[in-house]
């Protein structure tokens, strides 16, 4: 019964989807003089909520053109922006703040596609230590986090002191390749008061604070363990590693296009993606110092919780992670 109840709720979406919903679609147009699309642009202010709307239209429409549009070249977008007011019967001359809106729009859609192809490349690469380029951008890691001590060989116990594994960090980097080694070097460049201060404190963690409410639920027995309890610090590098991986999930799933299309005003970069790598790194710490895990072994628990916290933010279409990095106000002229 259960089964056939499910099967039949799919045929009755399948339905208003496929029927129903375009049938809307078609009266809402012939009440208004105004398509979908059109309606989402001058309805819905600039950002998230407007890009990801007209992204879902372009595919869920009939019209394999427009369905197309979302995955065209770059330099194809001005000439697809023409189709689709030629498809829409829409005058440009009539309407020109249309093709405005809906070109930001695409160049953000196929930007985070494009976008994905580029992390995904890099993450494919692997480290090569006879790449020059490699290991220059290892070792530069290494002098902005610790400009004052100079690493004494390639191959040395000393990368340790960053939170490596062993002494020769390319069996590291096996899991993200390359990514995770360019996500570590542009927070430790373009972020190093921060780098070199979360680096510190993953070596020598505080004790976070207990408050009043927390002390006046903690059992005789729990309050008499916790005063000789030790902060847990991690390994910066590995962790910095694991952000990445975290980050790059949260871009192929869909999850960051929230805060892309919001600080974005055209289509996002490589840069977006480190600047929120950025931003996961140091909030992940703070989560780390607030969770005050018993040991390194909570690790994935506190990494999962945190996983979760940003996702529900993320389902917030106005979220942007780091606002810090927004774009500027040409976004309100689209």
């Amino acid at each position: 019964m259960k089964h056939f109840l499910r099967m039949f709720v799919q045929v009755c979406l399948y339905f208003y989807c496929k029927c129903l919903w375009r049938c809307l679609k078609f009266v809402v147009r012939k009440l208004t003089g105004r398509c979908e699309l059109q309606r989402i642009c001058y309805n819905t202010k600039p950002g998230a909520a407007r890009t990801m709307k007209i992204e879902a239209s372009l595919k869920g429409s009939k019209s394999k053109r427009l369905q197309t549009s979302v995955s065209v070249h770059p330099d194809a977008i001005e000439k697809t922006i023409d189709d689709i007011m030629e498809l829409k019967r829409i005058n440009p001359d009539v309407n020109p703040q249309l093709g405005v809106s809906l070109q930001a729009c695409l160049l953000q859609i196929v930007g985070y596609r494009n976008l994905i192809a580029e992390v995904e490349k890099l993450r494919r690469e692997p480290y090569d230590s006879e790449n020059p380029q490699h290991e220059e951008m290892l070792l530069k890691l290494w002098k902005c986090l610790k400009p004052n001590s100079p690493l004494k060989a390639r191959i040395s116990k000393q990368w340790c002191e960053i939170g490596f594994q062993g002494d020769d960090p390319k069996t590291d980097f096996r899991g993200m390749g390359l990514l995770g080694l360019y996500n570590l070097v542009y927070f430790a460049e373009w972020d190093t008061e921060i780098a070199q201060q979360v680096l510190s404190d993953s070596l020598h963690p505080k004790y976070r604070e207990v408050t009043k409410k927390e002390l006046s639920q903690l059992s005789k027995a729990e309050w008499e363990k916790k005063k000789f309890d030790k902060a847990i610090g991690y390994s910066f590098a590995i962790v910095g590693i694991n952000i990445t991986d975290l980050a790059y999930n949260l871009l192929v799933s869909g999850a960051l296009k929230t805060h892309f299309y919001n600080v974005a005003p055209e289509a996002p970069t490589l840069t977006h993606f480190q600047q929120t790598f950025c931003y996961l790194m140091h909030e992940f710490h703070k989560f780390w110092i607030e969770e005050d895990p018993l040991d390194i072994m909570e690790f994935n628990r506190v990494r999962e919780k945190f996983h979760k916290r940003i996702l529900k933010q993320l389902q917030n279409p106005e979220m942007a992670l780091c606002p810090h990095f927004a774009a500027s106000e040409s976004l309100m002229n689209m």
